[in-house]
């Protein structure tokens, strides 16, 4: 039993540290939104900017990535203990994506440059970073859990002995 816990509980700090790891290369990598204050507010500079949409093609790229080497990794290092590790997998995604969302929009590593010709009475910022498709923190769990029962369905049928065709003598 202990050994149970123990593997489910390694599965999520471990990519609970991933997850702060991944923040801080989300944080330095996606660009930031550039915003201008005027009288009427806070508003983005350019309307017609992308930046909105690559950050949250970083942000899955990243967690994705990262979802694929932790399922090879738990596959891999844990199949004795199958379903901890693929409850590890869903619980530590989950929460790793949701840490790494928390630092890379708490923190700002990467340069943020803001090119806009001064005018009177507005300013210009480089504002934090926000996914905006928020969909993509289920990227992580999602192919970590994914990619852990494609490798298991694949070794578990080619154990298997109903692979072999009627009639075949055994043994052979």
């Amino acid at each position: 039993m202990l050994g149970h816990v123990r593997a489910f509980a390694v599965t999520v700090l471990a990519l609970l540290a991933l997850g702060a790891g991944a923040g801080l290369a989300w944080s330095w990598l996606a660009p930031r939104t550039v915003y201008a204050v005027t009288s009427a507010g806070t508003l983005i500079a350019d309307p017609s900017t992308q930046t909105l949409i690559a950050a949250d093609g970083w942000f899955a790229l990243l967690t994705g990535g990262l979802g694929l080497l932790c399922g090879l990794a738990a596959w891999w290092a844990g199949r004795r203990h199958a379903l901890q590790m693929v409850a590890g997998l869903c619980v530590g995604g989950a929460l790793a994506a949701f840490l790494a969302l928390w630092i890379g929009s708490t923190f700002t590593l990467g340069t943020a440059t803001v090119a806009a010709a001064p005018q009177p009475g507005i300013e210009f910022f480089a504002g934090p970073l926000q996914l905006t498709a928020t969909g993509v923190l289920v990227a992580w769990p999602l192919l970590a859990v994914g990619l852990f029962a494609l490798l298991e369905g694949v070794v578990a049928y080619r154990d298997s002995p109903l692979r072999k065709p009627y009639g075949s003598i055994p043994g052979e």
